[in-house]
């Protein structure tokens, strides 16, 4: 570790900035902004210089005062704003006193958020919400205000059915549907009926994987290539395997028509369950449409499906597509009371997917989102062009492939643009092994605001590493 002093007069002439201790340079530098926000020298709002004057200052590398900015913008002490540089965070309490308090400072919110999985709430269809709401609310009967069924709404889990079928090639029919409040929910159940342990693609949603390891599910990772998942791989030792076959989450594309095959060929063999989360296999742009592997074999796959993306997430509302046989074990451990959607919500939406005002919005929302890839791609094949663009075809969201080794350090200059974005390593299964993974970033296209979306691309191009 490094001892070094050094001293300068920076941020003002009326405050000098001291480094000296122990650590990396990058590590002093925090500690010693730290302490003067901590001190009251360095005030709320108060801008500090641009890094490459304090990198001259100081005598350091330009990427060590890049980073140290970064990470304490992350930590919730500076925030950047773009078009006025970087300042302290406002707060409200004083940080002098900050110290009395348990509970950790908040990190600063990010001007522009290209994170994933969350549709743009303005995109709310309100006027045609509000209509199937006035007529399901008529039409209701009178046992839809009282204690509720754990298997969901009649109402809704026919126009499941019925759509289903139509959309995604569905196989069932409305009593083998068990509706709950989303994927979440669903895996919780399925993990308490199945048991485990479970097989997961080697990418996937590191939430998904800590909550089946929170109901005892221990999991194991599946390679997973261009073509999806290598089914091959499963063994005799899995009760269940998680896929994403309409569109890999999340590095893209669907799962092989040979794997699709394979992979039931294995549940039917071996007893297992396979169970396809559905989370996007609505939104497709330059492909035909990908039917659900449940139609190939409905007594041996489980489908999952939620309005999270189409519609809100706050609409709580999901969807199991069950073989017979665990219909029964799903609802009992649901529960005798409906805790999770709301009776009122789910006919609502039995109205408007009957209606059609569900297709409808899918329809307006595919045509955005398409629109929004392309701007995407657009931008980055005008400002750079060496980074290469996968998992485009369907979904919300791209993949943008880096070159070895600069995963983290683009994070934290995105973050020092005021860009919240993640990185491909945090969907890797931990047991993958060491060279499995690659560099990439996660990129949703989905959140933004029509005003907001091209200053973001702007934000991602400035914090992509040079060709």
């Amino acid at each position: 570790m490094d001892s070094w002093v050094n001293s300068a007069e920076v941020l003002g002439s009326d405050l000098p900035l001291e480094l000296r201790g122990t650590g990396n340079r990058r590590a002093v530098l925090m500690r010693a902004l730290r302490d003067a926000v901590r001190s009251g020298r360095l005030a709320p709002g108060a801008r500090l210089p641009p890094y490459r004057s304090l990198a001259a200052d100081l005598g350091l590398a330009r990427n060590t005062v890049a980073d140290a900015y970064a990470e304490l913008v992350a930590e919730g002490w500076l925030a950047a704003r773009q078009g006025s540089g970087t300042r302290v965070a406002e707060r409200a309490v004083p940080l002098a006193r900050a110290h009395r308090r348990r509970t950790p400072e908040r990190a600063a919110r990010p001007v522009h958020d290209l994170v994933q999985g969350k549709p743009d709430p303005s995109a709310f269809p309100r006027s045609a919400w509000v209509a199937s709401a006035r007529r399901a609310l008529t039409r209701a009967p009178h046992d839809a205000f009282g204690p509720g069924d754990p298997q969901g709404r009649p109402e809704l889990r026919e126009a499941l059915a019925s759509y289903l079928a139509r959309v995604r090639g569905v196989r069932t029919s409305a009593d083998r549907i068990v509706l709950c409040s989303g994927a979440a929910h669903a895996l919780r159940l399925l993990a308490e009926v199945v048991g485990g342990p479970w097989a997961v693609e080697a990418y996937g949603l590191p939430y998904h994987r800590e909550l089946l390891a929170a109901r005892g599910v221990r999991t194991r990772p599946v390679t997973v290539d261009g073509d999806g998942a290598l089914v091959r791989e499963l063994g005799r030792g899995e009760r269940a395997v998680l896929l994403t076959p309409a569109h890999q989450f999340p590095t893209g594309g669907p799962l092989h028509p040979e794997r699709r095959a394979a992979v039931v060929d294995w549940a039917r063999a071996t007893g297992g369950l396979v169970v396809e989360d559905d989370y996007d296999g609505e939104f497709r742009y330059d492909r035909q449409p990908v039917g659900a592997v449940q139609g190939l074999d409905p007594e041996h796959v489980v489908l999952l499906g939620s309005v999270s993306k189409s519609l809100s997430p706050t609409l709580r509302i999901g969807w199991m597509v069950l073989p017979e046989r665990l219909v029964d074990g799903v609802v009992a451990a649901k529960g005798e009371r409906e805790q999770w959607s709301s009776a009122t919500e789910q006919l609502t939406l039995a109205d408007f997917v009957g209606s059609g005002a569900y297709d409808r919005q899918v329809r307006r929302m595919r045509q955005r989102h398409r629109r929004r890839r392309d701007q995407l791609v657009a931008a980055l094949e005008r400002r750079a062009p060496q980074v290469r663009v996968s998992g485009i075809a369907a979904g919300l969201h791209a993949v943008l492939e880096l070159p070895r080794g600069t995963e983290r350090s683009v994070v934290r200059a995105a973050a020092w643009q005021g860009l919240a974005v993640e990185g491909l390593a945090g969907y890797l299964h931990p047991a993958a092994g060491a060279g499995a993974g690659r560099d990439g970033l996660v990129v949703g296209y989905a959140t933004p605001a029509e005003h907001a979306y091209a200053p973001a691309l702007e934000a991602l191009c400035r914090a992509l590493p040079p060709e």
